[in-house]
């Protein structure tokens, strides 16, 4: 199901993201709009570049699906796979073993270090059990606070390796990549791929495949990130279609949950406005709130020569990517601002809540209550603490007060919150009848809580 106007939206994005490159003087930019896992609008979707830290889904992905089929646990201690790394404790005596879900939501505490990891993509093997040998560096106790380290994920590339018997990346390309059809996404630099360049304009070497690659070696389009981001966002809704793809939709959309809160902070838009950012980090992914949107799902990118960000609306299916090849090119603005200019022009909102039968019979029933009420349908429709909160001849009279001399109501509509709660909205002689009301947790579902207000 398409949702979006391609051709309206066009325009908008050409503006936005031509504005950007432009600002910030970026050898080339490709840009993409999805609808659903299609791309629909796109500038240089087959070019190839490396999206550095956006691999970080590829690589939690697939631990995931190891997890589901039995062949690890999040809450394994990373020494049970990797007995090399058993040294690994944290600063104090009383840290708590590192394991894999520390790994996955940069929670094992170890000193953030992107400047540093960003050079050693391709490092080998030994070399990076000689780099640990005397232990690491940690910002803070594992599991007490978010702390980004592209060395956890490494670290979790050996440990994937050890629980299965092959190499992390041969993972991710068998095991997604190749389901997907995503057959321009690889580990080492095709002969198309785009040189990286630095902002004063000298070139970057493009580092090979490595022990560290896991945190951010993929290269891709894009187009193939279209799909992805199409994979992640046919998670929802949630549903009793049959599972298609590599990896279950239960645990896509517990990728994109917060796993791990980070501390809100603030941000200057290209509007001048000033947003606060809040969310945490899931499985490989940014999970924050959009004002407007609700939830948004996003990762970035930066290496020596590269920025990229993708960033979608799981409910809407809409998605947007963008990747340069200038140094730490920040493409989460262009992202940001692009989601914002189609918010504005009112190309994308939020996705409606559907409404389940037993929330809209609650609702149709409230409204009929509320325009007569009997006491033998009152006990058919609430939960039983309703009368006991409050006598039902307390409550009738309130809904004389309300609905006296306004003729009867017409039931117009439900505004569900979610599937156990809503607003029921029904029209009368000039004026709007809105009753706010939650289901209680049994079956058959009643109503265990109201609240009707009258607006003229």
């Amino acid at each position: 199901m398409k949702t979006i106007d391609a051709a309206r939206s066009r325009p908008v994005l050409e503006g936005v993201f031509g504005e950007y490159a432009t600002m910030k003087r970026l050898p080339s930019c490709a840009w993409g709009l999805v609808d659903h896992g299609d791309l629909v609008c796109a500038e240089a979707p087959d070019v190839v570049y490396r999206i550095a830290s956006m691999t970080k889904s590829f690589t939690c992905a697939a631990v995931l699906g190891l997890r589901d089929e039995g062949v690890v646990r999040l809450d394994d201690p990373i020494a049970d796979h990797a007995p090399e790394f058993a040294h690994l404790g944290g600063p104090t005596r009383d840290s708590p073993p590192i394991t894999i879900r520390h790994l996955m939501t940069m929670g094992a505490g170890f000193a953030t270090d992107d400047p540093w990891a960003d050079r050693h993509l391709d490092v080998a093997d030994d070399e990076l059990d000689g780099w640990l040998a005397a232990g690491a560096t940690f910002a803070v106790v594992p599991d007490t606070a978010f702390e980004y380290s592209n060395l956890g994920f490494g670290i979790l590339g050996r440990v994937v390796e050890r629980a299965c018997g092959r190499r992390l990346q041969d993972v991710v390309r068998e095991r997604l990549l190749e389901p997907l059809g995503m057959t321009a996404t690889t580990w080492e630099a095709p002969d198309a791929a785009v040189a990286g360049f630095r902002v004063d304009g000298g070139d970057e070497p493009l580092l090979g495949d490595g022990a560290i690659a896991p945190m951010g070696g993929l290269f891709t389009t894009v187009a193939d990130l279209a799909r992805w981001i199409g994979f992640m966002t046919d998670a929802w809704p949630p549903r009793d279609d049959p599972e298609v793809g590599p990896l279950s939709r239960a645990s896509r959309r517990e990728m994109q949950r917060v796993q791990r809160g980070f501390p809100p902070r603030t941000v200057q838009a290209r509007d001048g406005r000033t947003r606060t950012i809040t969310g945490g980090y899931g499985f490989g992914l940014n999970v924050l709130h959009h004002e407007t949107l609700g939830l948004v799902v996003s990762h970035s990118g930066g290496l020596p020569g590269f920025g990229s960000n993708m960033r979608w609306v799981p409910n809407t299916g809409i998605g947007l990517i963008a990747l340069a090849n200038q140094t730490y090119a920040e493409m989460a603005e262009a992202t940001a601002a692009a989601l914002d200019a189609l918010v504005a022009h009112e190309l994308v909102g939020p996705a409606p809540v559907p409404v389940p039968p037993a929330l809209d019979t609650a609702g149709r029933a409230l409204v009929a209550l509320h325009d007569t009420w009997e006491d033998e349908a009152a006990r058919a429709l609430f939960a039983d603490n309703v009368e006991l909160d409050d006598p039902y001849a307390h409550r009738a009279a309130r809904a004389r007060t309300l609905t006296d001399n306004r003729g009867s109501f017409r039931f117009a509509r439900i505004e569900a919150d979610h599937a156990a709660a809503a607003t029921a909205v029904a029209h009368g002689d000039g004026c709007e009848l809105r009753i706010e009301f939650q289901l209680h947790p049994l079956v058959p579902a009643r109503v265990q809580w109201y609240e009707a207000t009258l607006i003229d």
